[in-house]
């Protein structure tokens, strides 16, 4: 089945999410729209706007009620998912790098850059408390010194976050005390992306050293690594089988320099367990930024450095991949 292409993004893709059921599809790139799609068809719902930088990160909440974003504009802002209308505006020192609902859909999370002189934090606001959202206060900060948060996702039942930093360093933070519980050190250079799996149990990261690794979401044990030989921006864990997705390419400086073939931007699949390669599905011209897959595993989504979503169907029983363009 031909992948369906979904042009809403002027510029090159940030992040896209599916919410829960996975009949919406969520994207944000650099130029300032958040984009909601039915998945099933490809089709446009509509548009949150009201940035004006760069947004960086999107997510959705359990029930598909409300939708949160951060941007380059300072600002991380909550949305009714169906109507589009913000209803609450956190303005912040630095652009804000990556955000997330927990489990309950009650309390977000999200970091802001080390940048203009201001630190990198990690806020918590609890949504269910008005006044912290008016006085932008968050019940919980907290500085990361050393290197800043390049993507965080909530661990399981909602007790921690574990985010993964530019220097390749992966802590988990208590969202309750805001102490360090625990931290991994296996990549040798930045984390890009963190994803879980559909059960919360394990997170794979996907990082500039060429590599993307499975961990625990809980003891942050090293579980598999997953080899390749250029920069991996976002890998995803089949939530069907024992698969996942990484898409990456050069650094976006050096991509004009190359031809589609030589720049290699093919989303890319392992095996969870042999850590071996077994496909590749052509597609962008360009670096993919950010891969996820649907949660029923029958389908995939890349986004990528060419503005451009794309929806690729499979049957997972087979993996019989059309290598086309």
């Amino acid at each position: 089945m031909k992948p369906i292409l979904l042009q809403g993004h002027e510029r090159s893709i940030t992040q896209i999410k599916y919410n829960r059921e996975g009949d919406l599809l969520f994207s944000v790139a650099k130029d300032t729209v958040a984009n909601v799609w039915y998945s099933v068809n490809g089709e446009r719902l509509g548009t949150y706007n009201g940035h004006t930088g760069a947004v960086w990160c999107v997510d959705c909440d359990w029930d598909t009620k409300n939708v949160l974003t951060g941007s380059a504009d300072n600002s991380c802002r909550l949305w009714d998912c169906e109507t589009g209308k913000q209803l609450a505006l956190l303005n912040t020192n630095s652009a804000v790098r990556t955000c997330g609902f927990d489990f309950s859909g009650n309390i977000i999370m999200f970091s802001t850059d080390k940048q203009m002189g201001y630190q990198c934090y990690l806020n918590f606001f609890d949504l269910r408390d008005p006044q912290q959202i008016e006085d932008n206060q968050p019940y919980l900060s907290i500085p990361c010194n050393d290197a800043k948060i390049t993507s965080a996702v909530w661990g399981p039942l909602g007790e921690f976050v574990n985010a993964g930093h530019e220097n390749g360093e992966i802590n988990q933070f208590s969202a309750k005390s805001g102490e360090i519980l625990k931290k991994a050190k296996e990549h040798s250079r930045q984390i890009n992306d963190i994803q879980t799996s559909v059960d919360l149990t394990m997170f794979i990261s996907a990082s500039k050293d060429n590599t993307a690794k499975l961990f625990d979401s809980t003891s942050l044990e090293h579980i598999k690594t997953f080899k390749t030989e250029r920069p991996v921006n976002s890998a995803a864990i089949s939530p069907i089988m024992d698969h996942v997705v990484m898409g990456g390419g050069q650094e976006a400086m050096e991509v004009t320099t190359t031809s589609t073939r030589i720049g290699k931007f093919e989303a890319r699949f392992f095996h969870a367990a042999y850590e071996e390669e077994f496909g590749r599905v052509k597609g962008h011209f360009g670096p993919i930024n950010c891969v996820a897959f649907h949660p029923d595993g029958k389908s995939y989504s890349s986004g990528g450095e060419d503005g451009y979503v794309r929806i690729h169907y499979f049957d997972p029983q087979y993996f019989d991949f059309e290598l086309e363009a």
